[in-house]
């Protein structure tokens, strides 16, 4: 029996919702590029020559090289996949958008039981998602679940939500999303991305928003190696953020990748960290969305999502 399902936690399947709460987050163009893909890049030949069978980039329309001319969408499908994709590692297969839009409705069908009134739902998401921005994924990450999430809050009537993403790496494409606006706090415990880690360019502690978003935003940046005590403090502080920004719902991404057995995990947080963590987001006191993000090492996985589960049961 799944560890959830043992610990007592009862499934729910998820429900299709269609393109409309996803739309609401990012641009039509990035969700039109997905669902084509792979099958453009068939087309093209690539799988047989040069062998390649899963979707790539190999060049990037960074700013250096538009030297502020428009961005265009190229023609060819292997310099197509730079225009909306960062990185190189996110590829995409034959069932990658399949999967990317069911974890998106695993995230929408959290929220639609927060809305009848229970109040926490946990997001079985695979793949992550927090690492996407409005127009361009990576990280691993394909739609930005927790995101969607928080915007599906906002339309359901909550003035205010707020995101405490506990993953090992900063939250950037849920950052970049809720940047400018005033209506979404974000508030982020990370691994130091100046000490070499992804996303290396942002999740720095002076990011604090911009515009009608400036103090939405709040960037808690750790050290390498961090344990329990250290974690637990920073995840404090960013509950204390988010309840003076006094939201009527909250996403939690819940990424269990700092854990200390992960392969990823630049952190040494334990399964109790993970509950107390949980624990803190609850006392805030209003309803909680908890969203899968980061995860890696399967066997304790499930143990550690169980006791994340726990705190937010209370």
């Amino acid at each position: 029996m799944p560890p959830l399902a043992e610990a007592g936690h009862p499934f729910v399947p998820a429900t299709a919702h269609g393109d409309e709460p996803v739309l609401a987050v990012h641009d039509a163009a990035l969700l039109d590029y997905l669902a084509d893909a792979y099958s453009g890049w068939v087309a093209a030949g690539f799988p047989d020559d040069p062998g390649q069978d899963r979707v790539v980039g190999y060049l990037f329309p960074t700013p250096g090289f538009l030297s502020g001319l428009p961005l265009r969408t190229p023609t060819a499908a292997h310099a197509r996949a730079g225009r909306f994709c960062y990185d190189t590692m996110t590829l995409v297969g034959p069932g990658t958008y399949t999967a990317a839009r069911a974890a998106a409705d695993a995230a929408l069908s959290a929220v639609d039981l927060i809305n009848s009134g229970m109040p926490a739902a946990y997001a079985a998401c695979r793949p992550p998602g927090h690492h996407v921005t409005r127009d361009a994924f990576g990280g691993s990450c394909y739609l930005n679940n927790a995101a969607i999430a928080a915007q599906a809050l906002r339309s359901a009537g909550h003035d205010r939500v707020a995101v405490v993403d506990v993953d090992a790496h900063h939250a950037n494409g849920t950052q970049s999303i809720f940047y400018d606006r005033a209506d979404v706090m974000v508030a982020s415990v990370h691994v130091d991305p100046g000490a070499g880690w992804f996303p290396h360019y942002l999740g720095f502690a002076d990011e604090t928003g911009r515009g009608a978003g400036q103090g939405t935003n709040l960037n808690l940046p750790l050290p390498e190696g961090t344990g329990d005590q250290e974690w637990l403090a920073a995840v404090e502080a960013a509950v204390e953020g988010v309840a003076r920004f006094d939201p009527g719902a909250v996403v939690l991404s819940l990424g269990v990748d700092a854990a200390a057995d992960d392969p990823e995990s630049p952190l040494r947080v334990t399964a109790d960290g993970y509950r107390s963590a949980a624990q803190q987001v609850a006392a805030l006191g209003v309803p909680v969305v908890a969203v899968q993000e980061g995860g890696y090492h399967l066997p304790t996985l499930g143990r550690l999502v169980a006791a994340a589960l726990d705190g937010l049961a209370g």
